[in-house]
């Protein structure tokens, strides 16, 4: 019974609510809401959030900000022996970043059937032979809590465009 009570600090559940954390810093500045973390021997060696809009960057994804923090702290491009926890599965951009810096395993929250480059819509990080490295996949962890801030997120950005245009007059009432 005790041991249902404690937390396990090294577990996946732990660090994606470090992830989560930083989506929800992600979704306060009006960003879509994706955070990351990287894992190395147990600690956070790097995180971040989605900064696309900020820093006016396509590029500027969770995944791709985390990558390169991580690398200044390992003092290295390869990040072998680490884990990128991200709140929604990377897309292919993210992905071909994530095969090249050589992550033992991704662990996301929720899919992305549509665009996601870890299984959804194709899998660029596992099933790949071209690619020179694979890393191992684990999803859906705390993928509801993550899938429910995306939704909130768009469901807000929806109706303060839907404000704007009646603001504006393009609605009838």
């Amino acid at each position: 019974m005790a041991d249902d009570l404690m937390m396990d600090f090294q577990g996946d559940d732990y660090f994606m609510q470090q992830a989560l954390r930083e989506a929800r810093k992600a979704y306060a500045a009006k960003e879509v809401p994706v955070g990351a973390v990287i894992v190395r021997d147990g600690q956070v060696i790097a995180r971040s959030w989605n900064q696309v809009e900020t820093l006016r960057d396509a590029t500027a994804h969770a995944e791709m900000l985390s990558l390169t923090s991580a690398q200044s702290a390992v003092g290295d491009w390869r990040l072998e022996g680490c884990t990128l926890y991200v709140t929604k599965e990377p897309c292919p951009m993210c992905a071909g970043a994530i095969v090249h810096c050589r992550p033992e395993r991704v662990v996301f929250g929720c899919p992305d059937a549509k665009a996601g480059a870890a299984g959804g819509w194709i899998n660029l990080l596992e099933s790949n032979p071209p690619l020179n490295h694979r890393c191992e996949i684990v999803s859906g962890v705390m993928g509801d809590e993550c899938l429910a801030l995306l939704q909130s997120f768009f469901r807000e950005a929806r109706e303060r465009k839907k404000e704007e245009r009646r603001m504006r007059g393009d609605m009838k009432e």
